[in-house]
Order: structure tokens, then C-alpha cells, then sequence
């Protein structure tokens, strides 16, 4: 059977621990690298991966990162040539930028590092390149995913010193090919 799109996961990361997707994370605030956690990132809504803008923040122009990972779940086929992208954002808030981590693929239980790790989410993890792209065409290469591994991607919000905006957010889209 080809990678159905269950089969393929986006979770938090987490601190903690001594192997990938040994732990839960309930708390998107901790969400700065090192392992893939066990807890998925399952919907759209507001503040599942950034906390509200503080006046403070925007007036600042603050930037926050997270580290999420999108995990290939599928017992036996390799995810091809998967994207990432911004397929949507609210006008007139806050800008969103992503980047791949520099650490390869890894098998979701690994014991050795699977990502970067910053020291609070106002850190930015260093070495990776972030951008916007909106469209597949011009989305990030995550490289292939073999089945049961993972690859950790970071997010970037940054403020914009704008007015208030209710429901300020933005969609990834992650997408790729499959085999039979």
C-alpha cells in the first residue's frame, strides 16, 4: 500500500529524555529540538504551536522558534522528495519563516541527538537557513524519509510591531511522493 497521509505524523519535540519518542510533550513552549516526542501536532488550532503576542513582544518585534518533526509512520516505504511550505498566513500580523534542521533523518527512536536544541525559544538554532516559501514549487526539500523515521523542521514567528490581529496564524503543508 503507498503513504497514506496517517501514515505520516508532525510532533513536538522535546528536551528530555535518552531516545526519541520515548515522552510526551504537552507543553509547545518546551518545543525547542533535540528529540521527536510522541505527541502530534493534530490540528489547526489557534495557539497549538505559538502562544499569543504580547503588546510588549510586538512593540519589540520579538522572534520565537519551535522545533517540530514530521515523522513517515509507514511500515515499509520510503517518503520521496518531501516539501514543506507556508500554504497560508494572516495578513497583518506576525511573519512566519521554517527551516530544515541540519541533522538528518533519523529513526524516531534513535538515542543520539535527532535535532539542534536552543536554550529557550527566543534562540535561534544555529546553522539553519529560514524562509517563506508559499507555493510546493518553491517549498523547502526535506530529503527523503525512509519509513519510521523522522526529520525535525523549526518554525520562526516573528512580531511585527503591527496592530492586533484576531486569529494571526499560519499553515505548513508538508507533502511528497510515495511508491505502490
Amino acid at each position: 500500500m503507498p503513504i497514506a497521509d496517517s501514515d505520516i505524523k508532525v510532533k513536538l519535540s522535546i528536551k528530555t529524555g535518552s531516545a526519541g519518542n520515548s515522552q510526551a510533550q504537552s507543553d509547545v513552549n518546551e518545543s525547542l529540538g533535540k528529540y521527536i516526542s510522541t505527541t502530534e501536532v493534530t490540528d489547526a488550532t489557534l495557539h497549538n504551536l505559538f502562544a499569543a503576542v504580547t503588546g510588549d513582544e510586538n512593540a519589540a518585534s520579538e522572534s520565537r522558534y519551535r522545533c517540530i518533526f514530521v515523522h513517515n509512520s509507514h511500515a515499509t516505504l520510503t517518503w520521496q522528495g518531501p516539501k514543506v511550505w507556508i500554504s497560508a498566513e494572516v495578513s497583518g500580523g506576525a511573519d512566519t519563516a521554517i527551516g530544515v534542521d541540519t541533522t538528518a533523518a533519523s529513526a524516531i527512536g534513535s538515542a543520539s541527538a535527532q535535532a539542534l536544541e536552543v536554550a529557550d525559544e527566543e534562540t535561534a538554532p544555529v546553522g539553519v537557513s529560514f524562509s517563506s516559501p508559499t507555493v510546493k514549487a518553491n517549498g523547502i526539500s526535506l530529503g527523503d524519509i525512509p519509513a519510521g523515521q523522522c526529520r525535525a523542521v523549526w518554525v520562526r514567528r516573528d512580531s511585527t510591531n503591527s496592530g492586533a490581529a484576531n486569529n494571526d496564524g499560519a499553515t505548513l503543508t508538508f507533502e511528497g511522493d510515495t511508491g505502490a
